[in-house]
């Protein structure tokens, strides 16, 4: 199996079969460093990567922080393969482990609040793996899209456990859902702290919603700017040029 950058001069990737990169987890990443940008320092940060597919977050952030370690944990065994491969490939396999298990079960081999902070891009969908509720023939796609293996729930559950007091979790999710995911949060003691709606157009509606919650945070949410992919000429805004290396 060839890799290929994935922008010039950019770490090697290979991507899924069916599951393929969106560009959902690149700006996820981008939301995410920008975040711990903020927390650079000296010390050695832990991170996990929940449902980590191919790799992608573990990756994007290792490449960016060499104080870093990433742990990602995969439901599905060729996947996991597949991250670990990805990572070796660039050089981080130092840095980084890919466990394959259920996060429902898995996590439990894990000390309580190990982490600083968690990532995700989980399932958006209750059913199927599309707003229209239909599924997919193709497991790997089904799995990542749909809530066939991991709830949102289950999602926050896991991530209440390992991070710790003071973490942070990063998610993307779909602005339809974002009621239910704020509930969801505070059940398992995240409260949502940071929140950038991504748009295609200036004149169209969120279509994905980056969120920062904090493990034990007192309220107070903040509304960024929304991060516009297009003008409405169509073409890139300079903002997502930069996140995807095309300047």
């Amino acid at each position: 199996m060839s890799s290929e950058r994935l922008w010039p001069g950019g770490p090697f990737f290979v991507d899924g079969q069916y599951a393929k990169l969106t560009s959902d987890s690149i700006l996820l990443a981008d939301f995410a460093a920008v975040s711990e940008e903020r927390l650079k320092s000296s010390r050695h940060r832990n991170g996990i990567d929940l449902g980590c597919g191919s790799g992608i977050l573990c990756l994007l952030l290792l490449e960016r922080f060499p104080n870093l370690s990433m742990t990602g944990l995969e439901i599905r065994p060729d996947a996991a393969a597949l991250a670990g491969e990805n990572l070796k490939k660039n050089g981080l396999e130092n840095r980084s482990i890919i466990c394959p298990g259920d996060l429902r079960e898995t996590v439990k081999s894990f000390p309580a609040g190990s982490f600083d902070f968690v990532i995700s891009n989980p399932p958006y969908y209750i059913q199927g793996d599309s707003a229209d509720g239909l599924a997919s023939p193709y497991e790997e796609r089904a799995v990542a899209r749909g809530e066939l293996s991991c709830s949102l729930e289950d999602l926050c559950r896991a991530a209440g456990r390992l991070c710790r007091s003071g973490g942070k979790l990063y998610l993307c999710y779909k602005p339809d859902r974002v009621a239910e995911l704020f509930e969801t949060l505070r059940q398992y003691r995240f409260e949502p702290k940071k929140i950038r709606t991504v748009h295609h157009r200036t004149s169209s509606r969120a279509s994905l919603l980056l969120m920062e919650a904090g493990r034990d945070g007192r309220p107070g949410l903040t509304i960024e700017a929304p991060l516009l992919l297009h003008e409405e000429s169509g073409a890139e805004t300079e903002e997502y040029r930069k996140i995807f290396h095309r300047q």
